[in-house]
């Protein structure tokens, strides 16, 4: 990447006999002036200072006051050609400023921090790909009414590494919370004016500091360094327990919008060098936030690098989710491009050795959907995975209620359990795709299985917002019910969805709630309700407590059989080290042939699943899906080394477990439903 070592230690920078330093880049600017403001009103100036252009257009000035507590903005002067948009009376945030201060709505300060902290010698657990199971997760919403959690502790980065929260994720069985953004960030304009607010933090401002809201009172009055430790100690908490924490991270757009829009800090600073933009100045927005970052240009891509760095490495973070991942892959030319110098930086970066890097594959513009095109080290979240899964489970089971036959027959969905080979290239293997059902938008678990429909008035854009491709299916009844049909219906889909999920080959992901069945009540865009609509709640009904617990033991299944996550995609008649070797049977034992992959009508596959690894033992499972509303027996398959099975879990019936049953046995699924056995 460009720059080199001039674009080292922007930001406040504090070497040990020196005078701390600022320093800001601007290839644009005329003038840069560092504002400092009163310890104990942070709206009055204490002094102006200006900076001084040096080499690679860094900008700098040094100030005995630059000590951690002292709130400090920039203000910028420059051209006023079509790309500008200097205005010298605004206070601007450093790009770089570790910690932030709210004085009121748009109003911000930068912050020096004191980034002292005693991690206590513990290391980041290091989960291996094909073990992770994250969970999506919102810092507020998932401790928020936990009363195992302190009062003065819920909803914030304490309340999340409190023994309460702690214990739970453990109890359940993942690897990693994925977090929606910690980045400081800001509601847009036209939510204010509606009197709501961002929940769900899609809109940063400031990409090294920590989102003061999140942070326990106490931490927010001990002012932006008390927010940094009460972040530190939640990483640090989360890795003594071995849970990974990784950061949904927003580097596509800014919270600045269009043009006119709010001016926190890059817009003020250079907005010719940091956007996208016509030669004209109008924005190229490929994000549909009002603004995308321009990542043909060396700085916005070094922004990035160094950011992730800091998160990675001072912060302990252990993997981040890019979100629009397509923006930060586009070229000078706007074109998308798989081995783009910030995509191939942030994987070969000796500094980032082992973080996990996840691509949202996809952005707004032209070619902007890239699902299996990052380049090798990147994992993607899989929307194919997503809409397979809920056509099988949903939208073909709708329509042969309606039709009486059905869309699609077990290819689809055979492809999707077994790594999305069709996706991804081979030597990228099964861990590129995240396989996901539902995520923080669209609908929940639950929700997809009661709403044919989104409801999302209470957003205050006439239910014009959130997709309308949902491929749920209501089984009847939109939203509430107390038939008894319906609900075991209902149930049993979010049984079976989430035993596809955790079946197949790759990372999967479940997002926070669905392991009991939390609904929104219909809405599939929740983004601006920072309440018990988006909460996670810990007041439940003994069928929530049920589906929880189908959850955990399937992610005990999962564990226990490596067949399940495999590493690499086997090769026909090769031996492939951490591969899993699959080989498929329909309903009567035989092997599949052409017809029974292409036919309709066939709604019913066995597989068995050997898996192949160097480092635990070999491990040999079957998976039965019956994808239809009547009862089918299907007669156990001969295979090699096999003389029977035992039944592990059936979403037919969650208590039948423990079953022994031979090869050539007939076995009976009362569907929809799927079953997983071990092989002996």
């Amino acid at each position: 990447m460009a720059g080199g070592d001039v674009l080292e230690r922007l930001g406040v920078s504090a070497v040990p006999g020196e005078v701390p330093e600022l320093r800001v880049w601007s290839a644009n600017a005329k003038t840069l002036e560092l504002v400092l403001f009163d310890d104990a009103d942070p709206h009055w100036m204490t002094s102006v200072s200006p900076l001084t252009r040096g080499e690679g257009d860094v900008w700098s000035v040094r100030s005995p006051a630059l000590t951690p507590g002292r709130r400090y903005t920039v203000r910028a002067s420059g051209p006023s050609e079509a790309k500008d948009t200097f205005n010298s009376a605004s206070l601007l945030l450093d790009p770089y400023a570790r910690g932030v201060v709210r004085l009121g709505p748009g109003n911000w300060r930068s912050a020096v921090v004191d980034d002292s902290f005693d991690w206590g010698g513990v290391d980041k657990p290091a989960v291996p790909l094909d073990r992770s199971v994250i969970y999506e997760a919102h810092v507020r919403g998932f401790s928020k009414t936990n009363k195992r959690v302190p009062a003065a502790l819920r909803g914030s980065y304490a309340g999340l590494g409190h023994e309460g929260s702690i214990d739970y994720l453990k109890d359940l069985g993942v690897t990693a919370v994925e977090l929606l953004p910690v980045h400081a960030f800001g509601s847009e304009m036209r939510l204010v004016g509606q009197g709501l607010s961002n929940y769900w933090g899609y809109n940063s401002f400031a990409f090294f500091a920590p989102h003061p809201g999140y942070a326990s009172r106490a931490a927010q009055q001990a002012g932006p360094s008390g927010v940094l430790r009460e972040f530190k100690q939640m990483v640090k908490s989360l890795h003594e327990a071995g849970i990974e924490v990784i950061l949904d991270v927003v580097y596509n757009h800014t919270a600045e919008e269009g043009i006119g829009g709010p001016r926190y800090s890059f817009r003020g600073i250079d907005n010719a060098s940091y956007y996208r933009q016509t030669d004209s100045g109008q924005y190229i927005d490929t994000t549909g936030c009002g603004n995308s970052l321009d990542f043909g240009h060396a700085v916005p891509q070094r922004l990035v690098i160094d950011s992730i760095r800091y998160w990675a490495n001072e912060l302990q973070v252990d993997g981040f989710r890019f979100d629009l991942a397509a923006a930060l892959g586009r070229d000078e030319r706007v074109h998308f491009d798989p081995q783009h110098p910030l995509l191939t930086a942030l994987r070969d970066d000796p500094a980032l050795q082992g973080v996990k890097l996840i691509a949202e594959p996809w952005d707004v513009g032209m070619g902007g959907w890239q699902t299996g095109n990052f380049p090798d080290g990147w994992s993607e979240w899989n929307d194919g995975y997503r809409g397979t899964v809920r056509d099988f489970w949903l939208s073909d089971i709708a329509a042969m209620r309606h039709w009486q036959h059905p869309p699609a027959g077990i290819g689809r969905l055979s492809g999707a359990i077994s790594g999305s080979a069709d996706v991804f290239h081979t030597d990228r293997g099964p861990l590129a795709s995240v396989n996901f059902v539902t995520a923080h938008d669209g609908f929940t678990l639950a929700d997809l299985t009661a709403y044919n429909t989104k409801h999302n008035l209470g957003n205050g854009e006439q239910n014009r917002d959130g997709t309308s491709d949902n491929r749920s299916f209501n089984f009847g009844v939109e939203g509430d019910t107390r038939d008894p049909r319906v609900l075991a219906d209902r149930r049993r889909a979010m049984r079976n969805m989430t035993g596809t999920l955790l079946l197949s080959a790759g990372i999967p992901m479940i997002t926070a709630g669905d392991e009991y069945g939390r609904t929104q009540r219909g809405n599939n865009n929740a983004y601006c309700h920072d309440s018990d609509l988006t909460w996670v709640s810990w007041l439940r009904s003994d069928w929530q407590e049920e589906l929880r617990e189908v959850t955990r033991t399937l992610l005990r299944i999962r564990r226990e059989n490596p067949a399940l996550r495999p590493k690499r995609y086997a090769v026909l008649d090769q031996s492939i080290p951490h591969a899993t070797e699959r080989s498929w049977f329909s309903a009567e034992g035989h092997p599949m042939a052409d017809h029974d992959w292409h036919s309709p009508s066939n709604r019913t596959v066995q597989f068995v699943a050997s898996s192949t690894p160097d480092d635990e033992p070999a491990n040999t499972v079957l998976v039965v899906v019956h994808g239809a509303e009547h009862e089918h027996s299907v007669v156990l398959p001969g295979h090699e080394g096999i003389s029977g099975y035992e039944l592990l879990w059936t979403s037919a019936d969650d208590a039948a477990s423990g079953t022994r049953l031979e090869v050539g046995e007939r076995y009976s699924l009362d569907g929809p439903a799927l079953a997983v056995f071990r092989a002996s």
